[in-house]
């Protein structure tokens, strides 16, 4: 599993826990992870909006799943704030485009707004599924949302 903007971490100890000894979870964020690792995690310190294929040479691919709660430094200014949070979930599917296997799963938060349908309409074009879920811990004033991809398809 890949675990994009993984800090402070604990997305990434449950995907530990959820993968068990046998599985994997490699963790990418631009902020050092100060935690200690489990032995099935790996940390990555990047940027996810400037990926380059030589990170793959780290990350490895053939991903189960790539999974990002990243968000953005929020300014108060909703469209702002939306915008900022398409970008970066944009970065993520670009990245689980090229690292996860056929069938693979994609879970990424977004904050919604004006650009969340074409987000959200390329993910159909991806992925055989497409749902999208509020988690009942979010607040109801919260522009926060979770799509969710499952079975990659094999062309794009």
């Amino acid at each position: 599993m890949l675990d994009l903007g993984c800090c402070p971490g604990s997305w990434l100890l449950f995907a530990c826990k959820t993968v068990g000894d046998k599985g994997l979870v490699v963790g990418v964020d631009i902020t050092p992870l100060s935690l200690r690792l489990p032995p099935n995690a790996r940390f990555v310190q990047h940027d996810v909006l400037a990926w380059d294929e030589s990170l793959l040479e780290t990350t490895g691919g053939d991903f189960e799943a790539v999974l990002s709660d990243m968000a953005p430094s929020t300014t108060g200014h909703k469209f702002v704030d939306a915008q900022r949070s398409i970008q970066l979930s944009e970065s993520a599917m670009a990245v689980a485009v090229r690292v996860l296997m056929p069938g693979g799963a994609f879970v990424c938060k977004v904050f919604h707004g004006p650009d969340f349908k074409a987000f959200s309409d390329e993910a159909k074009k991806i992925f055989g599924r497409v749902a999208h879920f509020k988690p009942k811990s979010s607040r109801r004033a919260s522009r926060e949302i979770y799509v969710v991809g499952l079975g990659k398809k094999v062309t794009i």
